[in-house]
């Protein structure tokens, strides 16, 4: 397939067909508050770190969506075990302050499903990271969701997150695509995306009863959904892997 890759910035008026293209997120994912809240503000507020490719005919395919923020900032320093959540919070609260950011987070990369499994993701990851050079940084981070982790939804993350193939590489397949970029682990971010909603929604999100106490499973969940039917509402609580990336 013959890409072309161009951020927002540069072709501001491709933002709705970015919004438009067709993605395969389970539904209770994109129904995150903080991601509700944040999200949508990269391509608002930040462009130049929204990326996206076009095919030859021009359709949208891909997008890749990071933000820039400050992670020596007072109080900081590690990456936050609150993940994916967190990272939106820092960098937006930073670019309200003024304050001047020295590291890039990854946030998203998406893939038409028509387009999937053509090594799409790898060159979206690649323009990220090369993206983030060419605005001064040197290194990216990525809360990473482990693309096979709901095949296993009741092995441990950091049981899953290390297990490696003979030759070293490790074994989820997403995981696999950032070592080879040269990213390394650096931690686990045991509750990096938290969503939380009544039963009714959650019925909505998943075609499931949610009527048992318990851990319920649910398709394309990491981890198991709480789920509290006296209480009325049920949580999930994702765990990522944080990865560092020199660039």
């Amino acid at each position: 397939m013959e890409l072309k890759v161009w951020s927002l910035a540069e072709r501001p008026e491709a933002r709705q067909r970015i919004a438009e293209m067709p993605n395969s997120w389970p539904e209770f994912v994109i129904n995150d508050a903080v991601g509700d809240a944040h999200y949508p503000r990269i391509a608002a507020e930040l462009p130049e770190f929204v990326l996206f490719a076009e095919d030859e005919t021009g359709e949208v395919v891909a997008h890749a969506k990071s933000v820039p923020f400050a992670l020596a900032a007072e109080g900081r320093g590690q990456l936050p075990a609150r993940g994916w959540d967190e990272v939106l919070v820092w960098a937006f609260g930073d670019l309200r302050r003024g304050v001047r950011p020295d590291t890039v987070s990854a946030i998203s990369i998406t893939v038409a499903p028509h387009a999937q499994g053509r090594g799409l993701s790898g060159r979206m990851l690649s323009a990220m990271r090369e993206n983030a050079r060419a605005h001064g940084f040197g290194e990216v981070v990525a809360p990473v969701r482990p693309s096979a982790k709901h095949l296993e939804v009741r092995t441990p993350i950091e049981e899953y997150a290390h297990r490696v193939r003979p030759d070293g590489l490790p074994h989820d397949p997403w995981l696999r695509v950032h070592a080879r970029a040269g990213a390394v682990i650096d931690s686990i971010a045991p509750a990096s995306m938290t969503v939380a909603g009544s039963l009714e929604q959650w019925r909505g999100w998943t075609g499931l009863p949610f009527d048992t106490a318990g851990d319920i499973e649910v398709p394309g969940g990491l981890v198991p959904v709480r789920c509290e039917p006296e209480q009325g509402y049920a949580v999930y609580v994702e765990p990522n892997v944080w990865m560092r990336h020199v660039v």
